[in-house]
C-alpha cells in the first residue's frame, strides 16, 4: 500500500433507528433484525424518546428499560431524541408553515425556549443514562428541527454530539464532524413512499463515495414492504468498500484540528432559510456528491411525520424537514 492510500481517511457508514420506545417496540425489533443482516448488532445507534406523544413513557416500564439496557450492553449508542417527539408550540410565519406542512406536528424542539429545551434535554439524558448505566451518545432533535432555544440549550449542555439532517457537530464548540444528508425513507403516504424510494436509489450511487454516510430508519418503515426491501439493498450497497462505524468514531483527538466551525446566520429566526446556501458541487470534500440528493429531497419533500427532510448548511436553520 502506498503512503497516500495509507493516509486516506476511512469511509464509514453510520446506521441508526429513530423513535425507539415502548410505542414502537415491535417495529424497532424488526428494523434491528433487518439491519443486523448487514451491520453488527452493537453498531446500530438508537434514538430514544422518553415519552412518545405523552402516551408511552419509559419511566415505570421495567420491561422496556431492561431491553434498552441490554441493547446498550451490546454496544449500541443511545441518543436522547427529544422528550415527547411532539410539537405543541405556537409558530408564526415560515416556522408555522414548516411545523404544519414539513412535519406532522413532531418538531418538538423547533419552538421551545432555551429554558424549556434545556430542561427536556437534561431530563431525557438523566432518565436514559439511569436506565442504561452509562452516558448517552448525544442529542438529536425530533425531525432534526432545532429552533433558537434548542441551539442555545445545546451549547450549554454536556452532550458529546448533536445531529441534524445535513451534519454532525459538537454542541459546545460548534466543530463539524461529518457532512452530508442522511439517507432515510418516508412512509406517511403513497407519494412520499415513492419519492423516498427514488431518493434512496439515487443515493446508493450519488453518495457512494462520500467519506461518512448516515442512514436512518423509522418505525413506520417496518410496515411497508417496499421500504424494507429498499433499506436492505441500500445498506448492502453502501457497505461495499465501506466499514460500519459508530458516532463516537467521529469525535476528534485532542490534537485534531481538522474540523470546521459552525457559524449562526445573523438572519436566522431559528426555524428556516430559503435554502439558497445549500450544498452545491463546489469540490469541497463531501459536498460534491450532495447536490443531486439535496435536489431530490427539496423537490419531493420527504415529509413523514418527523422522520425525514433536509436542513440549511448551518444547523440553526431547518428546511424541508418532516
Amino acid at each position: 500500500m502506498n503512503g497516500s492510500a495509507a493516509e486516506a481517511p476511512a469511509r464509514r457508514l453510520l446506521v441508526s433507528i429513530h423513535d425507539v420506545g415502548p410505542a414502537f417496540e415491535g417495529e424497532v425489533d424488526r428494523l434491528h433484525a433487518l439491519l443486523s443482516r448487514h451491520v453488527p448488532a452493537g453498531k446500530i445507534a438508537m434514538l430514544v424518546v422518553p415519552d412518545h406523544w405523552g402516551k408511552a413513557p419509559l419511566a415505570g416500564n421495567a420491561s422496556f428499560a431492561a431491553r434498552l439496557r441490554a441493547w446498550s450492553d451490546l454496544g449500541i449508542e443511545m441518543f436522547v431524541h427529544g422528550w415527547y417527539h411532539r410539537d405543541t408550540a405556537e409558530h408564526a410565519g415560515l416556522a408555522r408553515f414548516k411545523a404544519q406542512h414539513m412535519t406532522a406536528s413532531e418538531g418538538e424542539f423547533l419552538g421551545l425556549d432555551a429554558a424549556t429545551a434545556a430542561t427536556r434535554m437534561r431530563d431525557g439524558k438523566a432518565l436514559i443514562e439511569d436506565i442504561i448505566g452509562r452516558k448517552t451518545a448525544g442529542f438529536v432533535a425530533p425531525a432534526w428541527l432545532y429552533g433558537k432555544g434548542a441551539m442555545a440549550a445545546l451549547e450549554t449542555s454536556d452532550f458529546a454530539l448533536a445531529e441534524d439532517h445535513m451534519r454532525v457537530w459538537q454542541p459546545q464548540t460548534g466543530h463539524v464532524l461529518a457532512r452530508g444528508p442522511v439517507i432515510t425513507w418516508a412512509s406517511r403516504s403513497k407519494a412520499r413512499i415513492r419519492s423516498s424510494l427514488a431518493v434512496a436509489a439515487v443515493a446508493r450511487t450519488g453518495l457512494f463515495f462520500q467519506r461518512t454516510l448516515r442512514l436512518a430508519v423509522h418505525p413506520g418503515d417496518a410496515n411497508v414492504p417496499a421500504l424494507v426491501t429498499s433499506i436492505d439493498s441500500t445498506v448492502a450497497r453502501l457497505l461495499e468498500g465501506r466499514s460500519v462505524g459508530r458516532y463516537a468514531d467521529l469525535l476528534p483527538k485532542e490534537a485534531d484540528a481538522q474540523t470546521e466551525r459552525l457559524v449562526a446566520p445573523p438572519e436566522s429566526d431559528g426555524c428556516a432559510s430559503d435554502g439558497k446556501s445549500l450544498y452545491t458541487a463546489t469540490g469541497h470534500g463531501d459536498r460534491q456528491t450532495a447536490a443531486p440528493i439535496r435536489f431530490l429531497v427539496d423537490t419531493f419533500g420527504q415529509d413523514r411525520g418527523g422522520d425525514a427532510g433536509t436542513v440549511n448548511d448551518r444547523p440553526h436553520s431547518a428546511t424541508m424537514v418532516s
